[in-house]
């Protein structure tokens, strides 16, 4: 049974699932500071852009609810302090500082300190809101894309834990599957923290959608031997020449293209950044022990140096289209403003 549940909500404090904690526990946290909340965001517990869009959303309503000026002026300085924290936490990912700014922006129309408090909260609601609706929206206009049989290839976790509810690039195998498709799922472990492995197979599996795990590095192999169909991936950011996602898409993309087969993205157009290109955008470094350790397990000399993106850009030509909520665009055709 596809699940819709949701993700991220609020309830007297940001409520959202410990990512970290999976497949072992589900575990629901409940963040009740803005610290909380960039701890939160730092160390993958909340993660993927839409879901970070309402994060960023919901961690200004946080601010003002905590807020203890009396005045107007007083709550929204500390709301801008916090949005400035919030926006340091993941620099790459655009939907953070996204949501962060449309919060802000609507709780300049409170004419006293409780009003802005509610307008910051209504606001950050309708972002989660809007999000179920568009990734629905993205997941019927990719599903057009998938054909009964296809074994598609995915990178990193883009369902229903990256965004509010559904997901962007499983959002779309979701909805083929629903349509009646035979879909199957090649999925890469995906660094950091394997949320390939550890995320993407719990959703489908979840799901009971057919889904086969597969190390990053293979994705190769079954490219020519011909047991990939697809490939579709999300994205955190897309510049007028690139997109942003998690090291390693872009070794597949160029992969894909040598091997023909079609490399769709998938996200809202929150995703995308008009006003970059991709030697503008800053790509987040990571700690050294990510790599260099398993938990209490050395993999690594303790002193080896280690280089750990957490991102790449894959040049737009390398993609054949991107699937968003208002229809699909092939490159260099790009959404309106973009």
């Amino acid at each position: 049974m596809i699940s819709e549940s949701r993700t991220i909500w609020w309830d007297d404090g940001i409520k959202t699932i410990d990512q970290t904690r999976l497949p072992a526990e589900f575990v629901v946290i409940t963040i009740r500071s803005v610290r909380e909340l960039v701890n939160a965001i730092t160390s993958l517990k909340i993660r993927g852009a839409p879901a970070l869009g309402a994060a960023g959303g919901y961690g200004i309503a946080l601010a003002a609810m905590r807020s203890g000026f009396p005045d107007r002026d007083g709550v929204l300085h500390e709301m801008e302090i916090a949005g400035e924290m919030i926006k340091s936490s993941r620099p790459t990912a655009i939907n953070l500082s996204w949501g962060v700014d449309r919060v802000l922006r609507a709780a300049q129309a409170g004419e006293i300190a409780d009003e802005v408090r509610e307008i910051a909260l209504r606001e950050a609601e309708r972002i989660a809101e809007e999000d179920l609706i568009i990734n629905r929206m993205i997941g019927r206009n990719g599903a057009k894309l998938l054909n009964d049989g296809d074994r598609v290839l995915t990178h990193c976790n883009a369902g229903r834990l990256a965004c509010v509810g559904w997901g962007t690039a499983l959002g779309v195998i979701r909805q083929a599957v629903m349509d009646g498709k035979e879909i199957h799922v090649y999925a890469c472990e995906t660094r950091p923290l394997n949320q390939g492995s550890r995320l993407t197979t719990w959703e489908l599996m979840e799901d009971g959608i057919d889904v086969t795990l597969i190390c990053d590095s293979a994705s190769g192999m079954l490219m020519r031997r011909g047991m990939i169909d697809k490939a579709i991936v999300g994205a955190d950011r897309i510049t007028k020449d690139a997109v942003f996602n998690k090291i390693g898409t872009y070794t597949h993309a160029v992969l894909a293209k040598a091997h023909g087969v079609p490399f769709y993205v998938a996200a809202p157009l929150s995703t995308f950044d008009a006003a970059h290109d991709e030697t503008g955008i800053v790509i987040e470094e990571r700690e050294g022990d990510e790599l260099r350790r398993l938990g209490d397990t050395r993999l690594a000399p303790g002193d080896v140096k280690v280089y750990n993106p957490a991102f790449d850009a894959t040049p737009v030509d390398l993609v054949s289209a991107i699937i968003t909520e208002k229809g699909v665009f092939r490159p260099p055709l790009m959404p309106p403003g973009i």
